[in-house]
């Protein structure tokens, strides 16, 4: 049976073709609005700005707060550079919607004379407070090494690539690969124009959780209809119990360049603080600080002026992130896999992977404790430890 999640009210179900919502496949939520530009002036058939203008004026008149997905042309931003978007930047203004509501998906072909231009004009964006995506990954004119480059906030693969899957192997191994790769250079992935289960299924596989066609449009009532993965014929049976997000605590944040100085300040503020997560510009976890090591490596002996004036995230060790549909005792697990930092707190995160909270370990002991057929194993349980801070 699909699952089933709110997208508009039924007056705003019947989406012209151009907008799409984007459903996050693991909750069936959806989470942005694919604006499709038709392309009347773009290179290679990817919209102008005009185009794109366009676009983001009929997908902002719904009355939804989503982000937009819109896409355009490589050598329009080139050419154009930030202050040649003013069209966009004005229908935006008038739509009552900011540039950090909105992906720009940059796709097409561009010389490689204009490599320069192009990622001075992507740095452009981003400071007026854009996110930037790179489209038609895997049959466009766009090199690979761009992503590494360009440093995208999310990839989208070519839908002509995603057409040809499952039928043909090759394009399925492509896929995957595409997949990693995004996921290796630090971008969230994006499958379009997915019209038949089968294509979702290998979607799946590829561990994709973003994607958005025909598949997944909204039907009469509103709703979005996720087919639901085919279960495993040995499903683990350890998880089990509510989900961390049941159990969330407000996380401690600063960026990721913050000096030590400002989280002995953090920690000094506030005795109940466990831990400071180091956050990227997306507040994405890149470090966390355990309240006990840190405080003992800068009180240490020349511990402040060793790193008092640098940057905290040199002290701080790999978050521990689950997402926030990790039933508990799957949750616990994550938690024993390191014997050192058994009880460091966890970092919950959301379908982009951003920071939404912590999760203290002693609160999960205590939640699957008192509930009967909930049995953790491992380190956190094993004889001869005793809980930290409880």
């Amino acid at each position: 049976m699909p699952g089933r999640t709110p997208l508009l009210p039924p007056a705003e179900a019947q989406m012209p073709s151009a907008v799409s919502p984007i459903v996050d496949l693991d909750t069936g939520g959806v989470i942005a609005l694919w604006a499709a530009a038709e392309p009347t002036g773009g290179p290679g058939g990817a919209p102008a700005v005009v185009d794109v203008a366009r676009a983001a004026l009929h997908a902002a008149r719904r009355e939804t707060s989503l982000p937009l997905v819109l896409r355009i042309s490589a050598q329009s931003v080139i050419d154009a550079g930030s202050a040649g978007l003013a069209p966009l930047h004005e229908a935006l203004r008038v739509a009552g919607r900011r540039p950090r509501e909105v992906i720009l998906t940059v796709e097409g072909g561009f010389a490689p004379g204009d490599r320069r231009r192009l990622l001075a004009a992507l740095d452009g964006l981003r400071a007026i407070g854009y996110l930037v995506a790179l489209g038609d990954v895997g049959t466009g004119h766009m090199p690979m090494d761009l992503a590494a480059d360009a440093a995208p906030y999310l990839m989208v693969l070519s839908p002509r690539l995603v057409g040809r899957v499952p039928r043909d192997p090759r394009a399925e191994a492509l896929g995957r690969s595409l997949a990693a790769l995004a996921r290796n250079v630090g971008a969230h992935v994006l499958v379009p124009e997915v019209s038949e289960e089968a294509q979702l299924a290998a979607v799946r596989s590829w561990e994709v959780r973003l994607a958005h066609g025909p598949l997944l449009k909204p039907g009469p009532s509103g709703r979005v209809h996720v087919p639901l993965p085919v279960p495993e014929e040995a499903p683990i049976a350890g998880m089990l119990g509510p989900r961390v997000q049941e159990m969330l605590l407000p996380a401690v944040t600063m960026d990721e360049h913050a000096t030590a100085e400002e989280a002995i300040e953090a920690f000094g503020s506030e005795p109940s603080i466990t831990s400071v997560i180091l956050v990227d510009e997306y507040q994405r976890p890149r470090g966390s600080l355990d309240r006990s090591r840190f405080m003992l490596s800068v009180a240490s002996r020349y511990g402040y002026a060793l790193h008092g004036k640098k940057p905290a995230i040199r002290l701080a060790d790999p978050p521990r992130t689950v997402p926030k549909t990790t039933p508990a005792i799957a949750a616990m697990q994550v938690a024993g896999r390191d014997n050192e930092r058994v009880y460091d707190d966890l970092v919950v995160t959301d379908e982009m992977g951003r920071c939404m909270g912590i999760l203290r370990v002693s609160d999960l002991i205590r939640q699957v404790s008192g509930q009967p057929g909930l049995a953790p194993s491992g380190p956190l349980n094993s004889p001869g430890r005793h809980q930290r801070g409880a």
